[in-house]
């Protein structure tokens, strides 16, 4: 069993993240509490009234916490990684894992010199069960080559509850960097690419107040294209976030995923929908384990890269900076 430790608590994916390693039977050994955001902080306590509060450098300092897991502030997510990994500790980050290129830079550059793991919580792929067997039937040959994904990750905004922060693009690094970094990783995931190019990228301001809630992004690879959408337009009719869905185009089949809800359909979550050369079925996901949290604490105890290649979550931030950078900018009545 590992000792972690929480430290960045800006975000409710937090809960996500401290519940998954509590799960897979580690101890969370304390968490700082300084926050942008006093309603997480509040859940927080309230999810889990047996970990104890504690100095932020009191964490980084106990030799006996093996890694910091964080959900802060998507351009402060960096700092605190750097920090840990400096004082001997692994990392788990909620994506974005960082919001600039240079911090990038310097992440690369603190793994390669302490050895430490940056690993990046994709929850999109990690968390579903459905998109685990639908990559599991990928790579089996189920479908055969992968040639294409779609890719659509709406939200809802709920622009009421949102800290101040969530709308400054500085602090969230943009609508594709926050949230196309899971499309762009399910991309390279199916098609079993370490690397890709970004075609074209759009972002889009419909609101009239300058705030990013719409973006687009084509990639491709030598074999397979991609297409990614993600937005703030999920309506309050949904009973849930938002209506993920995964499209996997393969040269002897296809792969539909509604990872969240199956609209005025089947209850619950995590819907596949297979089509092959056999038949056309469906399959009941929900009940699927998650193994993300079970196998990053096995490569922190065994220095191994079972949860994700250390080069994958690199890849998957640099593309989504550059779609992000390189985005047209679209304003609807805007001359172009």
């Amino acid at each position: 069993m590992a000792r972690f430790a929480a430290i960045g608590l800006d975000h409710r994916h937090i809960y996500d993240l401290v519940d998954g390693l509590l799960q897979a039977g580690q101890h969370c050994a304390g968490y700082c509490p300084q926050t942008t955001d006093p309603h997480v902080l509040a859940g927080f306590r309230k999810r889990f009234p047996h970990i104890e509060p504690a100095d932020r450098s009191r964490l980084l300092d106990d030799p006996s916490i093996a890694f910091i897991v964080t959900a802060a502030v998507p351009c402060d997510r960096a700092a605190i990684a750097l920090e840990a990994m400096r004082r001997g500790k692994d990392v788990m980050v909620d994506k974005p894992g960082l919001t600039t290129l240079d911090q990038l830079a310097d992440i690369q550059r603190t793994v390669a010199e302490t050895g430490r793991i940056w690993s990046v919580c994709f929850s999109e792929r990690f968390l579903t069960p459905s998109t685990l067997k639908a990559l599991e039937i990928v790579r089996a040959g189920g479908i055969g080559r992968v040639v294409q994904t779609v890719g659509l990750g709406p939200h809802r905004l709920n622009r009421a509850l949102r800290p101040p922060w969530f709308f400054d693009p500085a602090a969230y690094g943009g609508i594709l960097n926050d949230i196309a970094s899971h499309q762009i990783d399910q991309f390279l995931a199916f098609t079993g690419a370490t690397d890709a190019t970004i075609v074209t990228s759009t972002v889009g301001e419909f609101s009239g107040d300058g705030f990013q809630n719409f973006g687009e992004v084509v990639l491709q690879t030598d074999t397979a294209r991609g297409y990614l959408r993600v937005d703030w337009f999920t309506a309050d009719g949904l009973p849930t976030w938002g209506d993920g869905r995964l499209f996997v185009l393969g040269t002897e089949g296809t792969i539909e995923l509604r990872k969240y809800v199956d609209i005025a359909g089947r209850a619950g979550t995590d819907h596949l929908f297979v089509v092959d050369g056999a038949s056309t079925r469906h399959v009941d996901c929900s009940a699927l384990p998650v193994t993300y949290f079970r196998d990053f604490v096995a490569d922190v105890t065994n220095r191994t890269e079972t949860a994700m290649p250390q080069r994958h979550p690199f890849t998957v931030c640099r593309l989504a900076l550059e779609a992000q950078t390189r985005a047209a900018r679209f304003i609807p009545g805007a001359r172009p």
